[in-house]
């Protein structure tokens, strides 16, 4: 039972949007609510992926041992861990890399941001997609759906 002049504060949930293919895709979440997935560390934008269903690809399974979940973040950076020796040294291997990338799997998120997955990063044969490597058919697809 709440008292008088008081009230219940409210739960602070992140917004991470993820953008593929430019496409947004928002998720939220609660911090130390969401399972561990056990692919990256917690809260991670791979933990989150795996939690919440958005593809992320992820070859060494969040161990810090390959590039394939880099990820480039257009907003939010200061609501991220920061970069530590290891995610850096791995990033020096990323085809693609900027000032703004980050590891999936590596990269701790604390507040709303914005990442986008770089097309060379998908796996678009286990993702549902055509088999060229860094060229979506995504769009193409959609345009022939039919719809009821």
């Amino acid at each position: 039972m709440e008292r008088e002049g008081f009230s219940r504060a409210k739960t602070y949930m992140p917004k991470v949007t993820f953008i593929i293919d430019g496409e947004p895709t928002i998720v939220e979440f609660e911090h130390g609510k969401l399972p561990y997935s056990h692919h990256g560390k917690p809260e991670s934008f791979l933990d989150l992926a795996k939690n919440l269903g958005v593809p992320l690809e992820h070859a060494c399974g969040g161990s810090c041992a390959c590039t394939t979940c880099h990820v480039i973040i257009r907003e939010g950076a200061q609501h991220l861990s920061e970069m530590q020796d290891d995610e850096a040294d791995r990033l020096d291997t990323a085809w693609g890399l900027t000032a703004r990338s980050r590891l999936g799997c590596q990269a701790v998120i604390s507040g709303d941001v914005v990442c986008e997955l770089p097309m060379y990063t998908r796996n678009y044969v286990q993702e549902g997609g055509g088999i060229q490597l860094g060229k979506s058919d995504k769009k193409e697809r959609k345009s022939q759906e039919v719809t009821p």
